[in-house]
């Protein structure tokens, strides 16, 4: 779109020109084609709005919209159960933060108190400095096996790999956890250039094609995966058991998208549909699954390895820890991703219908390591729709150590859910490989988002923390977070999740 304005307007200026000429009345029109080609131009070359970059003029009729919301925009945003413009509540408080201003609101709160699922936290009379407290609370994750152990932030960016999202996207997703210390999980597309290219902190992430440590026959290649596992970015490995948005599913790479340089990072052969089953080839039980992260951890000197995984079946996490136990290896971190989790393409009944919801599996995995006498060696990693400081409160409250975000990194990318992933044709550049419409991410500026959208969330984070009256975000317990069950009924997480020894 981008090109074809600029090649249009020209042509258009140069032929009123020619015919202005001969007929200097026409060259009047340029009184109406002039402001909108200059404006045209003007918005093809900024670089801090990918739509206005890819969708010269005709881009600003979105802005329009969005200036005259609630009242317009609440017709083209999803609304939850209640009816409420969520999406766009989300969507601004994001924005405000990855665009470094305000994120305040006029009239108080946009949600109805009363509404059956509003949620808060209990303030404290006795409420801390927040300047005072620790603006850049960090968790180490690595247990007693592990030889380089790994200081991270508590918010990171989640599992989005390339080819799902294109290569500037990943670029300034590393720039911005590079500027931010933070890191950046690969998603299951393998390690690629972009990932490396700034220099920020990887979990790189292995699922069931064992993209970047896979053999010619598709199974587990412990050459590649050395190969991979070496580069000084990659601080930590994520077996991938299942995601939240489609979990027990497996995955199809089309022949078409399959180009040869997404087969090369994949370690595929290029132009092939390549195959990912529902399940992992390396193992069959919980006994070799411990056996095999072993085996990652040896193989990659000593990091921080971990696994990942949508709950299902309850006695199925049970017996993972019964392994642990018996074999004494212990990964260094579990990653619980909810059912709400987010894709570019899945199956209907599998997003809105497959999966236990992030707070119930994350109660059920750190209730079954408390169990076991595990969870002081394993650090739980929450990820399923986490936009906000209070997300992340109420998933440390619950057992969390960390938290990740995929959907609010995208949102900080720019992009405005226009729900075009799977097409290809995504307006922003975030979700598509069309090269015309890639190149209206800027990198720079998108890195920056990213990273003031970490930055302030965390400080919100902190703030939330102190008029809790807490001094760390860890102390926040199940009994400071509410939820409205009923109209006139309203129960803390530690009633509706229930800890072991209640």
């Amino acid at each position: 779109m981008r090109s074809k304005f600029l090649v249009t307007s020209l042509a258009l200026c140069l032929l009123l020109a020619a015919i202005g000429y001969f007929y200097p009345r026409v060259l009047w029109a340029f009184i109406i084609v002039g402001p909108l080609v200059i404006l045209g131009w003007r918005d093809a070359f900024q670089e801090s709005h990918a739509i206005l970059r890819n969708y010269p003029i005709v881009g600003h009729f979105r802005y329009l919209f969005e200036s005259i919301r609630p009242e317009m925009m609440q017709y083209f945003v999803e609304t939850d159960t209640e009816g409420r413009p969520i999406n766009r509540i989300i969507r601004s408080l994001v924005y405000r933060r990855a665009k470094n201003i305000s994120d305040t609101n006029a009239f108080g709160t946009q949600l109805n108190v009363q509404d059956v699922g509003y949620e808060w936290i209990n303030h404290s009379i006795y409420a801390k400095d927040a300047h005072g407290l620790n603006q850049d609370p960090r968790i180490t994750i690595g247990g007693k096996d592990c030889k380089q152990p790994y200081s991270t932030s508590l918010l990171n960016i989640s599992a989005m790999s390339f080819g799902s999202l294109s290569n500037r996207a990943i670029e300034a997703l590393n720039f911005g956890a590079a500027k931010g210390n933070f890191f950046h999980n690969t998603g299951e597309g393998g390690v690629s250039p972009y990932h490396l290219k700034y220099g920020g902190d990887l979990c790189w992430q292995i699922g069931t094609g064992y993209f970047g440590a896979r053999a010619k026959d598709g199974n587990f290649s412990p050459e590649r995966y050395k190969e991979t596992v070496s580069h000084s970015n990659v601080k930590l490995v994520e077996l991938k058991l299942s995601q939240g948005a489609k979990p027990g599913h497996g995955g199809i790479l089309p022949a078409k998208k399959n180009t040869k340089e997404i087969a090369q990072i994949r370690g595929v052969e290029p132009h092939t549909t390549v195959a990912s089953p529902p399940y992992h080839k390396a193992f069959s039980n919980a006994v070799e699954m411990m056996h095999f992260i072993k085996k990652l951890r040896d193989l990659s000197d000593g990091k921080p390895i971990g696994f990942k995984l949508c709950v299902g079946k309850k006695e199925e996490f049970v017996d993972i820890c019964k392994a642990i136990v018996q074999t004494g290896i212990k990964p260094d971190f579990i990653a619980v991703d909810g059912g709400e989790g987010g894709t570019g393409a899945a199956p209907v009944e599998f997003s809105d219908s497959v999966g236990m919801p992030l707070n119930e599996g994350l109660n059920h995995v750190y209730n079954t390591l408390v169990a076991f006498n595990l969870k002081e060696d394993i650090k739980i990693i929450a990820s399923g729709k986490m936009t906000s400081a209070f997300h992340m409160a109420g998933a440390l409250a619950l057992g969390a150590d960390i938290c990740n975000s995929a959907r609010a990194m995208m949102l900080a990318l720019g992009c405005i859910q226009a729900l075009q992933c799977n097409k290809n044709t995504c307006p922003t550049g975030v979700a598509t490989q069309d090269k015309s419409l890639i190149k209206g991410l800027d990198v720079d500026d998108k890195g920056d988002r990213v990273f003031h959208y970490h930055r302030r969330t965390i400080e919100a984070l902190i703030e939330i923390t102190a008029a809790a009256g807490f001094e760390r975000p860890q102390e926040i317990t199940k009994d400071s977070i509410n939820r409205r069950i009923s109209p006139n009924q309203v129960m803390t997480f530690e009633q509706i999740y229930p800890s072991l020894s209640r």
